[in-house]
């Protein structure tokens, strides 16, 4: 997963940044705060809401477990309706695929839409690598593409600029001196950057919120209007769709349009929906490549714990309520995939030692899971994971001493005694133990324990 190289520390290491940036965390009080806001109204207008949940609930699971089946009749509909589809374990082969489709069309130049599955694999740099370029159309895309940023929010990318600083990036590469901060006058800026390239590139980027297995249909949510300049212009047309986005039936798809918009943005409809079922002579792309995307996806459903995670509609709704990332940020995750969702879904798609940390970026408060969508129990999953990471020699010893003396009523009244004896020096904890006291507060033992005191008062 190449989103993870963006991660070249763990998550501790990293949040100390966003921490102490307070102009980032202004960003993203306001904006996080905003859009929870008008979350919470949408879905609160809806008297089947939990109902809702439930059924995107039930269809997210069932396609998952019969994944391979909706793959198959996918790719056969897909091929029917005049599209080729291609397979690619992972990002190297699905890089390998975009690249040779454009070299195969005779174009160097791409125009893309917002994609956190193409992010996931590192399709832009790839493609530099190659000699090829995609211009970001999605306006807080562009913004980080022309500053060398990265996302740092699955829904407004660019969540952790304020428009001071987006109006410095224009100024700097393509618009003039003159240029106001103003949101209408940045957006018209963008506008006039992005024009020429929409007529003139001959090869369009996109990825999926949902591919509709029955159809072979693909369905692509936006709220600008510029992925239908993607999707419609040019000739050639490659999506890059992870598998786990497939739905079984066309109506499935009436369930999640009308859970993630209020999900996501809270709003009652999507503003751009556009459906696309493989070409039409004279009418948009006549060649409409997809590439079906495991990149690790397969090893998360073969683990019946964590496989949940792959509900995920990318609404992001779980990272709007989480303290943990309404503090540090999106960078500190190291991934494309921020928030919540990521410190479950980043450290099953990509387990190496930068990641591993991630499942313990969370207070387990379980605010992700009351407003996720299709009910994903994340701290559920997070706990399941921690399981999982390798424990140091100290801390398999110290959970050994405390099944010992839990094991036990009198060892564990003696230790209580003692230990409010050992209070006072909680403060002055040294080695590893220096570290947990530096990010918790060490309470004031109680003079009496509650079994001493219920043994006082019993009769």
């Amino acid at each position: 997963m190449s989103s993870a190289a963006r991660g070249a520390t763990t998550f501790p290491a990293a949040a100390g940044a966003g921490l102490a940036d307070q102009t980032l965390r202004a960003n993203l009080a306001r904006a996080t705060g905003t859009i929870r806001a008008r979350r919470t109204a949408a879905a609160g207008e809806l008297p089947d809401w939990e109902e809702l949940r439930e059924r995107g609930r039930r269809i997210k699971d069932g396609t998952l477990a019969r994944l391979d089946e909706h793959l198959l009749t996918f790719e056969a509909a897909a091929t029917d309706a005049g599209a080729t589809v291609h397979w690619a374990r992972d990002a190297d082969e699905a890089n390998a695929t975009v690249i040779g489709l454009m070299r195969a069309a005779g174009f160097t130049e791409a125009v893309k839409v917002k994609s956190l599955t193409t992010d996931e694999i590192g399709l832009n740099d790839a493609l530099t690598a190659a000699g090829m370029h995609a211009t970001e159309t999605d306006l807080a895309e562009l913004i980080l593409q022309l500053d060398g940023d990265w996302s740092s929010h699955i829904l407004v990318p660019a969540i952790h600029r304020n428009r001071h600083e987006i109006g410095d990036i224009f100024r700097r590469t393509i618009a003039d001196d003159g240029l106001t901060d103003e949101p209408a006058d940045l957006a018209e800026a963008a506008r006039l950057h992005l024009r020429r390239r929409f007529l003139d590139t001959q090869v369009g980027i996109c990825g999926a919120n949902f591919a509709v297995a029955e159809t072979g249909s693909i369905c692509i949510l936006e709220s600008e209007g510029n992925g239908r300049m993607c999707t419609t212009l040019p000739r050639t047309l490659i999506a890059v769709v992870g598998i786990e986005k497939l739905l079984p039936r066309w109506d499935d798809l009436s369930v999640m349009l009308q859970l993630l918009p209020r999900s996501s943005t809270g709003e009652r409809m999507n503003p751009y929906t556009s459906v696309i079922t493989g070409v039409s002579q004279d009418d948009g792309p006549q060649h409409l490549h997809i590439v079906l995307l495991d990149n690790g996806r397969s090893a998360v459903l073969a683990d019946p714990e964590g496989r949940d995670a792959l509900r995920c509609i990318r609404c992001s709704a779980c990272l709007n309520v989480c303290p943990v990332y309404q503090r540090t940020g999106g960078h500190a995750y190291g991934s494309i995939y921020p928030g919540p969702i990521g410190a479950i879904l980043t450290p099953q798609l990509d387990p190496t030692p930068a990641t591993r940390s991630l499942p313990y970026a969370s207070t387990l408060c379980g605010a992700c899971y009351a407003v996720c969508p299709v009910k994903i129990d994340i701290p559920r999953i997070l706990v399941h994971l921690r399981s999982q990471t390798p424990k140091p020699p100290a801390e398999r010893a110290a959970m050994r001493v405390l099944a010992w003396a839990f094991g036990s009523r009198r060892r564990f009244e003696r230790l209580q005694r003692v230990g409010r004896r050992l209070a006072p020096l909680g403060n002055r904890l040294p080695g590893p133990a220096a570290a947990w006291r530096r990010s918790r507060e060490m309470p004031a033992a109680p003079q009496q324990s509650f079994r001493e005191w219920w043994h006082d008062r019993r009769p």
